[in-house]
């Protein structure tokens, strides 16, 4: 059973989220929120681990009976997508301007359990 969770307008470029979306996707969810606890790109994993909690989260509410640790779950997907870019002026030498693009993303996280795989295939 599949669980989505998105987060719209992410004001983080989305090339530098990428580098740890790359990290986490198809990791077990216990590993993936280790990693995601430790890494060095602090800023860009917060959000990413925030976004996995509140998939574990639709994960259980579908599954009121089930537990996370039964399950075999992992991140099935996990991709950035760019978001609305914000364009400002920088002054620039002899009265010219340069443009400041301050870029942001959309992130879409889906957390599946290893057995439907398996039956899907059958």
């Amino acid at each position: 059973m599949k669980a989505i969770a998105k987060l719209n307008n992410s004001p983080v470029s989305p090339r530098k989220m990428r580098l740890v979306a790359n990290q986490v996707r198809g990791m077990e969810v216990t590993k993936a929120l280790n990693l995601l606890k430790f890494n060095q790109k602090r800023t860009y994993a917060i959000q990413v681990e925030k976004l996995l909690l509140s998939a574990l989260s639709n994960w259980q509410q579908k599954n009121e009976g089930a537990k996370i640790e039964d399950n075999q779950l992992y991140v099935s997907e996990l991709f950035i997508d760019c978001g609305p870019m914000l364009k400002r002026i920088s002054p620039a030498p002899q009265g010219r301007a340069y443009r400041v693009r301050k870029r942001s993303n959309h992130i879409t996280l889906v957390v599946d359990t290893k057995e439907t795989k398996k039956e899907e295939k059958n």
